[in-house]
């Protein structure tokens, strides 16, 4: 995306390719989910239809509240880990991986976080939704702070947040069918009918993500790094969340397909309306997909502001080295 203007749809190999959609086993993708119902229209209305509602149903909820506060509110958070001692006199000391972080992000809103590694940027993902334990702070979520819920609070509220990792491989079980792990993480949380309808939902995302009907049968091995990440972004779609954390979701994926995960994200945020922290090291990539940016290091946000803003007329010397790092880019100070 470093070439490419921002907010413009990001050029794929599909694009140059002039031959019709199939499946996996060379079949019209078209036809494919008559396999697995025979009242095919009707399904797929219902399913949509019950997409729309939801939609809708958030428009509506912002629109009505002009005034509201931001749906995620970071005010002073600190993740400290204790370093091993040298010795029984020696003083406690700490790794402050984050130190002070504060930041908002409102409905519909894509943030992202940029910085080095090892300058605290997915420790600071994960303790907002307490995947990691702060030390200390607040985390607001929907006028609720996050950090005072018990088990059972958290445990119920986990479906409105989700997290898509860099490696999707290792979150998902080697021995079940991926249709069969979204779908058992939807009758975790007590979304759908029956398990008729919630299969239905989970071919219907499968299909929102790219891929086809049949590959609900398949499992984790057979599929390549790109299918992988869109399966993990599926799964988490499919408890219909409000906020979404990506943690390097596609840092570890080819440029080709690299391009077309982000114009995927894309066409998401636009169809579901969720808010999003997007966490790389790629400051182009950041800036192709974020509305704001916040620039880290040392555990600490050194600058934030408007995408285009900050990709343009950085202030932090940080944030410059950051930009002269990426190939195409220059930058005069």
């Amino acid at each position: 995306p470093v070439l490419h203007p921002k907010g413009e749809r990001l050029p794929v190999v599909n694009d140059f390719i002039d031959s019709p959609a199939t499946d996996s086993k060379g079949n019209p993708a078209i036809s494919l989910i008559e396999h697995f119902y025979t009242e095919k229209n009707e399904t797929v209305a219902g399913i949509e239809s019950l997409f729309d509602s939801t939609r809708e149903l958030n428009r509506l909820t912002r629109e009505e509240k002009p005034g509201h506060g931001p749906l995620l509110r970071v005010s002073e958070l600190k993740v400290w880990f204790p370093k091993k001692k040298k010795g029984l006199r020696h003083s406690p000391d700490f790794i402050k991986a984050v130190d002070g972080v504060s930041f908002d992000i409102k409905e519909g809103q894509t943030v992202g976080l940029v910085g080095e590694s090892g300058c605290g940027k997915t420790t600071l993902g994960r303790s907002i939704i307490r995947l990691i334990e702060p030390v200390s702070g607040s985390v607001f979520f929907e006028g609720e702070n996050i950090l005072e819920w018990n088990r059972k609070r958290l445990r119920q509220m986990r479906r409105k947040f989700q997290i898509v990792f860099q490696d999707p491989y290792s979150s998902l079980n080697p021995r079940t069918a991926i249709g069969k792990a979204i779908q058992e993480v939807m009758r975790l949380h007590d979304l759908g009918v029956n398990d008729r309808d919630r299969k239905e939902r989970v071919i219907h995302l499968l299909e929102k993500v790219n891929m086809a009907p049949d590959h609900y049968f398949r499992y984790p091995h057979e599929f390549s790094g790109g299918q992988r990440q869109r399966i993990g972004i599926a799964r988490a779609l499919a408890l219909e969340p409000s906020f979404m954390i990506y943690d390097e979701s596609v840092s570890a994926l080819d440029v080709s397909v690299q391009a077309q995960v982000l114009n995927l994200l894309n066409d998401l945020k636009k169809d579901f309306g969720f808010a999003a922290l997007f966490i790389s090291h790629d400051l182009s990539v950041v800036h192709y997909i974020s509305d704001t940016i916040l620039v880290m290091q040392q555990g600490r946000i050194v600058e934030s502001g408007k995408s285009e803003d900050v990709y343009t007329n950085p202030q932090n010397d940080y944030t410059k080295k950051l930009i002269a790092a990426i190939p195409g880019k220059r930058f005069s100070a």
